[in-house]
């Protein structure tokens, strides 16, 4: 009878556990793009059924981590993200730190920066500098950036924990463009290239006609916390001026590193 109770409380606690995620993943489907989702669209792309989807809303809701527009009454992200959000940035002020490195570098390379960050499996832009130039590679804070076919995502995996790395290799792997690495062997080859040089590349592997190179940036305990990527037009990045960039960004993640405490690894 004890062995049954004990079984059912596991049980009991699991379904609450899988309810918070679910709850909780429900918010990855917001970004720059899609700032505003209604509770069709959002059980379409979450795949749930519409009664799941609207209770799971309305939980987030009560905690404030999202709310209704007044007007279209569709969903957007909560004030309690933003309180969060602080927080975390308090405790590990990355932006703060990278706003002075990514603009320098920007300025040095006359092409788009910007600084990805991790959060659970989802990496995604967190700041963002624009080249001047007319002809520039434009990318939107809170963009996902898939692991396997952006450079940001290949050098996160470079320096990220085994059992990370072994967890994308198992896949999915989108494939965005023709030179997206869309099997275990081709991802896990590039990014021993990356950890090898020290800064991963994307020949149009996420868009076709853009380029980009990426570093790690690791945090006091050596844990990779997100990457720092030099983006450009392809008809701009020939393969000196790649290596360039690439020397470049391993510096600028480097210096990003050491002002969080951490250290790169020697490439």
């Amino acid at each position: 009878m004890l062995r049954c109770a004990i079984t059912r409380r596991n049980l009991g606690h699991a379904a609450s556990m899988s309810t918070v995620v679910k709850a909780l993943s429900l918010l990855d489907h917001f970004d720059a793009s899609a700032p505003e989702i209604g509770l069709i669209d959002m059980a379409r792309l979450s795949g749930l059924d519409k009664a799941t989807t609207r209770r799971l809303l309305v939980a987030l809701s009560a905690k404030g981590l999202i709310e209704q527009a007044p007007l279209t009454r569709r969903y957007r992200l909560g004030a309690a993200l933003v309180r969060l959000a602080r927080i975390r940035e308090a405790t590990l002020p990355l932006i703060d730190i990278a706003r002075p490195i990514v603009e320098a570098l920007s300025q040095q390379s006359g092409e788009t920066v910007h600084v990805s960050q991790i959060a659970g499996d989802v990496l995604s832009s967190v700041f963002v500098c624009e080249s001047p130039r007319a002809n520039r590679v434009s990318v939107a804070v809170g963009q996902k950036l898939p692991f396997n076919c952006t450079a940001s995502g290949m050098a996160f995996l470079a320096a990220a924990p085994e059992s990370f790395r072994a967890a994308v290799l198992k896949g999915p792997l989108v494939r965005m463009t023709r030179n997206s690495a869309t099997t275990p062997a081709q991802l896990k080859k590039r990014i021993e290239e990356a950890a090898k040089q020290g800064y991963a590349r994307s020949n149009q592997g996420f868009e076709k006609g853009v380029v980009s190179v990426a570093a790690p940036i690791v945090a006091a305990n050596g844990g990779a916390v997100g990457a720092i990527s030099v983006t450009s037009p392809a008809a701009r990045a020939d393969e000196a001026t790649m290596a360039r960039h690439g020397a470049e960004v391993r510096a600028a993640a480097a210096s990003i590193s050491a002002a969080l405490g951490g250290q790169l690894a020697a490439a």
